[in-house]
């Protein structure tokens, strides 16, 4: 049974509680209302933008005072703000705990057309101030539409940890050298080129600022691919068991840059949003006993788009390098003199293992860890293995797309010789929250999963190691 490549269309943005906007405000004029350390904290944000800041307030606090002794670009008036204080203001914030105070603010503003924000007044605000990373020029901002602020500081920890301060240099290095590549001579393709070199060695050396030299390594590397970087490319990812948690970063950047995404059905929606929202995304999903998308199509549609200049991320579940028919579509790549990069994934049987807190080898009883698919590419049982070593005591076993023949599998080990009561398991779904596990040994586990009704893909895991911390 064969199905067609579907093309998910995303130009349709799904609701946004807030639209992210950046404002460059150096030179221009803002005003914050109030003399709180709230306000304090308003004022150094702003002024540390290069803005004009004019501080109103009849009681400012000492952090206040010492901040405007600090910033020659802020100005303290004494009084409370008027009307006429609003003209030519790009932007207003207060910080006040006085109503009356906030409420002649947001009359002022809406006089002279001005947005203003009022902390701790989401009602009575134009606009949120989210948490933010700071690594300027690059500056990421994180919202919750004012629902959680204690939530979103904690989504900035952990994207503060994914981009270190070092990257700070790697993005002035951008902002400087971006005038230079332009003028470089380099078509759109090549600059593209330039700037995904420039990503990858960011990452690669985060620790170190770029220098001068890199720009000029950088840029001879991009012109000697030449002809290839209109041919483009293709990058073979493993998006993992399930998890999107567990895409590697290396996964996570690859999508980031894709123009199109050539996915599995078992690749979860929450590792394809990792992808950049104009990169075309085109499900080619291949699923045991059911309609699939035929392999020769797959490969054929690899070549085309890397050929029309695209960056293609095939995304497979897993690891695409273990039962993941990785090998054509890495021969078909080859073949048509196209580069081909890989980056592995957390296979199935890795998640598995750790769904039942296990581990698959051990010094005493398991020194041997052995993958096995339990049908053919026809979807029957296969008979070619080398049974002595699957019904081998001493080794662990990991059966891949192993349910509906784990029947005829668990009565082939037993004939060979594997002991009736040796562990085994069945892990349906490992790593996300739809995660179950049966457990038994290899003469009944059969039995336990024919009452069951199962609907995502599996793992069946045998041998003594597994119950040892159990």
């Amino acid at each position: 049974m064969t199905r067609r490549p579907d093309e998910l269309f995303s130009d349709v943005m799904q609701p946004l509680a807030t639209l992210p906007v950046f404002f460059p405000l150096a030179g221009k004029r803002v005003i914050v209302v109030g003399g709180s350390d709230g306000a304090a904290w308003k004022v150094d944000l702003v002024a540390a933008t290069g803005a004009q800041v004019d501080v109103y307030t009849t009681s400012p606090c000492d952090k206040l005072k010492e901040l405007i002794a600090a910033r020659a670009n802020v100005a303290l008036h004494v009084r409370a703000v008027t009307p006429s204080d609003f003209t030519g203001v790009t932007l207003a914030f207060g910080a006040t705990f006085d109503d009356a105070e906030a409420i002649a603010a947001r009359a002022a503003a809406d006089a002279a057309g001005v947005p203003l924000n009022l902390a701790d007044r989401p009602g009575m605000s134009d606009f949120i101030m989210g948490a933010i990373v700071n690594r300027s020029p690059l500056v990421i901002g994180v919202s919750t539409g004012g629902a959680s602020p204690v939530f979103a500081q904690a989504v900035r920890g952990r994207i503060e940890s994914l981009v270190p301060a070092s990257f700070t240099a790697w993005a002035r290095a951008a902002q400087d050298w971006r005038p230079g590549v332009l003028s470089s001579g380099l078509d759109f393709l090549a600059r593209r080129d330039f700037w995904r070199r420039f990503t990858r060695l960011a990452f690669r050396d985060i620790e170190r600022a770029p220098q001068e030299c890199d720009r000029v390594t950088l840029i001879d590397e991009t012109r000697a691919a030449g002809p290839a970087v209109a041919r483009g490319r293709v990058t073979l990812v493993g998006s993992g068991p399930g998890d999107p948690e567990l895409i590697t970063l290396k996964g996570m950047r690859a999508l980031a840059g894709a123009d199109v995404v050539l996915f599995d059905d078992l690749v979860p929606a929450g590792i394809l949003d990792f992808a950049r929202r104009e990169a075309t995304r085109i499900n080619v999903g291949k699923r045991g006993y059911a309609p699939s998308v035929r392999q020769e199509e797959i490969s054929a549609l690899l070549v085309s788009l890397a050929k029309e200049g695209k960056h293609v991320v095939r995304l497979k579940g897993g690891d695409p390098l273990i039962f993941g028919r990785a090998n054509e579509e890495i021969a078909a790549m080859r073949a048509a003199g196209l580069d081909i990069e890989i980056v592995p994934g957390v296979t199935a049987a890795c998640a598995s293992a750790a769904a039942i807190g296990a581990s698959l080898t051990s010094r005493e009883t398991a020194r041997r860890v052995q993958f096995i698919t339990a049908h053919t590419k026809d979807g029957v049982f296969p008979e070619d293995f080398e049974w002595e070593a699957l019904a081998d005591p001493r080794a662990t076993t990991a059966v891949y797309m192993g349910n509906r023949t784990l029947p005829a599998l668990s009565a082939r080990l037993l004939e060979k010789g594997l002991a009736p009561d040796t562990p085994a398991f069945l892990i349906e779904r490992a790593s996300t929250p739809e995660e179950r596990i049966i457990r038994g040994t290899i003469a009944d586990l059969p039995a336990r999963v024919a009452d069951e009704t199962l609907v995502g893909p599996v793992m069946v895991l045998i041998g003594r190691a597994l119950i040892e911390n159990i």
